[in-house]
């Protein structure tokens, strides 16, 4: 079973006047996060507003203004961020021959797929353990259901102990049970990863259940705070069609990072 790494609460993340165009059109300016490890930051917004443009750009992707900035608030060191991905989505083949054993392989080394190791397939089981999925191991990656890839392509992400895990709405096709499922590991990963969750998500439910911190996108930082702050804001009644959210008392969800 993979190790757990508590998160130290001493890591952060600081994102500082970050900014995007393409030509003339903006599209963010002005974008400053500061994220700390064993926290769930949610990314909400319109369709539009730049939220997988962010992703796409702290992914290094494509060319951006800006820094982005990993301290150990301890000793004040800085050092390079290690960052793990989970995309919206993934275009596979169902013909395809390549097994989920396959892909790990490929993904972490360079020695041919084809070339048994012992070593590795006990390392892919053990990601994938994790995950509840170490079944699927010898299943083929384009046989796989949704929420089956989802929890493949969550193991392949955070196997190397990454500082950011960054997560492009992964759930979209899941069904409620999966989304279930989905955000339970969040939190299980946010309590037991030494590493920092940004998620782009519609799912505004689950955002305010969830969510340590949730950040309101609209070209920039439209709305910042806790999702009880944010989703009380202006900014967000003015995004989201004016109505106050109603807040179920499980979903009090409320931060002071």
């Amino acid at each position: 079973m993979k190790k757990i790494m508590r998160p130290c609460g001493l890591h952060c993340i600081k994102i500082k006047d970050f900014g995007v165009s393409f030509g003339e059109q903006v599209i963010l300016s002005d974008v400053n996060l500061h994220i700390h490890c064993g926290t769930l930051t949610s990314v909400i917004g319109r369709n539009g507003a730049g939220k997988s443009t962010l992703i796409r750009g702290i992914l290094g992707e494509i060319p951006h203004t800006g820094e982005l900035e990993f301290r150990n608030t301890e000793n004040g060191r800085i050092r390079k961020i290690k960052i793990g991905y989970v995309p919206q989505k993934l275009q596979l083949e169902a013909a395809a021959p390549i097994s989920v054993y396959d892909m790990i392989t490929s993904f972490r080394s360079r020695v041919p797929v084809f070339l048994p190791s012992a070593k590795q397939r006990k390392r892919a089981l053990e990601a994938l353990e994790e995950f509840a999925a170490e079944d699927l191991i010898d299943k083929k990656v384009g046989m796989l259901s949704g929420g089956e890839l989802q929890r493949v392509l969550l193991a392949m992400a955070v196997m190397d102990d990454p500082d950011l895990l960054l997560l492009d709405e992964p759930v979209s096709g899941i069904d409620k049970n999966g989304m279930d499922l989905f955000y339970e590991k969040m939190k299980y990963l946010k309590e037991n990863h030494d590493l920092a969750v940004v998620l782009v998500s519609h799912d505004l439910d689950y955002v305010a259940k969830y969510s340590d911190k949730v950040i309101l996108l609209e070209e920039t930082v439209a709305a910042s705070g806790s999702p009880r702050v944010v989703f009380n804001s202006p900014e967000f009644k003015k995004v989201f069609g004016g109505a106050s959210y109603e807040f179920k008392k499980e979903a009090a969800c409320e931060s002071h990072v």
